[in-house]
C-alpha cells in the first residue's frame, strides 16, 4: 500500500501543476472572449486544482505510520479530501447554474476564436491529466474523485469547442450557456457519488460488495464446530482496507485457536478481509446485552 500511495502522490502533483497553470490561461482567455462556458470550465479547473492538492496531500499524509493517537493511521486522511472535492463541487455547480441562467436571459456577445483556441488547448492538457492518473487509482476514493475532476474538465473542453465552432458558424450565443450547463451536470452527478459514498466510509457502513448474512453463513458452513456468529461489525477504513469485528460461538472440545486461523483464511479469501478482530466464546456472549448481528444459522 505504501508503494501504490507514493506512485498516486506523484502522479497527483504532476496532473496538479498541469491543471493549474492552464487553469489561469483559461480564466484570462475566458474574460478576453466573453465566454461563459470557458469560465465554467475555469471554475471546474480551479475546483480540481484545489481538489488535486487535497488528493495530494491526502496521499502524502496516508504514508504517515500509525501512533499512539492515531492507531489505524491517517489513511482516512484521504476520505475526508474526497468528501470536501465533492461538497466544493455542488456549490461550484450552484454557481455555475445561476450564471447560466442570467446569460440565457441577458444573452452576450462572445469571441469565438478565443474561445476556440483556448478550449482546444485544455482538451489537450486534460487528455494529458486524464492519462497520467487513469490506472492509478483501483479502489482509492481520493485517487478517484481526482480522476472524476479530471474526466469532467476533459468534458467541459469538448462542449466549449462544440460552442465555439456552433458561434463561429452560426452567431447563436445561447449555445455557450446550455453548454456551460450541461458541464454543470456533469459535475453534479460525479460529486454527488463521490460524497455519497465517502460519506458512508466516514459514517463506518458496511462495505457494499459485503453482505453480513452471507459471511455469516460462509463461516458457519466452511469452519467446524462453530455453532454461531454473532455481533459482526464490518467497516471501511478506505475503500481498498476493510475492517471487521465479530463473535464467534464453538462447541467445547474445539481448538480455539485452529477455529481462528480457519475463519481468518475464511475473511481472507472470500471477502478479502485482511484485518480482523474475533473474540470466540464458549458459553454465552458476555456482550449479549448490546447490539447483535446474529447468524441466521445460530
Amino acid at each position: 500500500m505504501q508503494q501504490q500511495n507514493k506512485t498516486a502522490e506523484r502522479r497527483l502533483l504532476l496532473t496538479l501543476t498541469l491543471t493549474g497553470t492552464f487553469m489561469v490561461a483559461e480564466v484570462i482567455g475566458g474574460l478576453l472572449s466573453g465566454s461563459l462556458a470557458l469560465l465554467a470550465d475555469a471554475g471546474h479547473m480551479l475546483t480540481d486544482t484545489v481538489s488535486l492538492f487535497l488528493a495530494w496531500f491526502a496521499a502524502r499524509m496516508a504514508r504517515k505510520p500509525a501512533d499512539t493517537l492515531r492507531s489505524y493511521g491517517y489513511h482516512r486522511v484521504q476520505i475526508l479530501a474526497a468528501f470536501s472535492n465533492g461538497v466544493f463541487f455542488i456549490l461550484l455547480v450552484g454557481w455555475i447554474m445561476y450564471e447560466a441562467v442570467q446569460r440565457i436571459m441577458n444573452p452576450v456577445e462572445v469571441m469565438g476564436d478565443i474561445m476556440l483556441v483556448i478550449a482546444g488547448l485544455g482538451l489537450i492538457v486534460n487528455l494529458l491529466a486524464f492519462f497520467i492518473l487513469h490506472g492509478v487509482g483501483g479502489k482509492d476514493l481520493n485517487v478517484r474523485a481526482a480522476l472524476l475532476h479530471v474526466l469532467g474538465d476533459l468534458l467541459g473542453s469538448v462542449a466549449a469547442i462544440t460552442a465555439a465552432v456552433i458561434i463561429l458558424g452560426t452567431g447563436w450565443m445561447p449555445i455557450d450557456p446550455i453548454l456551460s450547463v450541461f458541464v454543470a451536470l456533469l459535475i453534479l452527478r460525479s460529486a454527488w457519488m463521490v460524497v455519497k459514498e465517502s460519506t458512508h466510509i466516514l459514517l463506518e457502513g458496511t462495505p457494499q460488495d459485503i453482505d453480513i448474512e452471507i459471511l455469516q453463513k460462509a463461516i458457519v458452513e466452511a469452519v467446524p464446530r462453530v455453532r454461531d456468529v454473532h455481533h459482526v461489525h464490518v467497516w471501511s477504513l478506505t475503500p481498498e482496507h476493510p475492517l471487521l469485528t465479530l463473535h464467534v460461538s464453538i462447541e467445547d472440545d474445539v481448538d480455539s485457536t485452529q477455529v481462528l486461523q480457519s475463519i481468518k483464511q475464511v475473511l481472507e479469501d472470500r471477502f478479502h478481509i485482511q484485518h480482523s478482530t474475533i473474540q470466540i466464546e464458549t458459553t454465552h456472549c458476555a456482550d449479549e446485552h448490546g447490539e447483535t448481528m446474529s447468524s441466521p444459522h445460530g
